[in-house]
């Protein structure tokens, strides 16, 4: 069974953020994905409660527990110390940004394929994990592969 991991523009996504077009994309996405093989690392949920609080201006508390209904619908992967020896390593010589190296670290962490990010560059594999832009036009043949023939995503 292949694994995802998801990035914090996925979730964000899902919360409304950057519209409603956006939104219901990203809903659809993470409806079609298996609760057992889909992981959200910890520094994705981080970011999101800076993301609410800050760009969507979600009072702390609503954002506090939007983040414990994410804590509750996914496996999440912790930022361990050898994820963020892994990250510091892939920041050094891809020149990630160290928070996104750490959730791409994560990812390989859990063994997951795929990276579900319409921020990182698509494509970009590293440990056997690729970035994929599930929002992208010319559909990651994988992802299309996990979603079925069905799907818009």
């Amino acid at each position: 069974m292949t694994r995802f991991a998801l990035d914090t523009n996925i979730l964000a996504y899902a919360e409304g953020v950057n519209g409603a077009p956006r939104q219901q994309a990203s809903l659809d996405l993470i409806s079609r994905l298996s609760r057992a093989s889909t992981f959200i690392p910890v520094q994705v949920l981080g970011e999101l409660f800076r993301v609410l609080v800050g760009k969507s201006t979600v009072p702390p508390k609503a954002a506090q527990i939007r983040i414990a209904t994410w804590l509750a619908s996914f496996p999440l992967i912790e930022t361990s110390p050898s994820v963020l020896s892994s990250a510091i390593e892939l920041a050094v010589q891809h020149k990630l940004r160290v928070w996104d190296a750490i959730i791409l670290a994560a990812a390989d962490e859990a063994d997951c394929r795929l990276l579900l990010s319409e921020d990182l560059q698509d494509g970009f594999s590293w440990r056997g994990v690729t970035v994929v832009n599930p929002f992208a036009a010319q559909k990651n043949e994988l992802l299309k592969g996990m979603l079925g023939p069905e799907s818009g995503v």
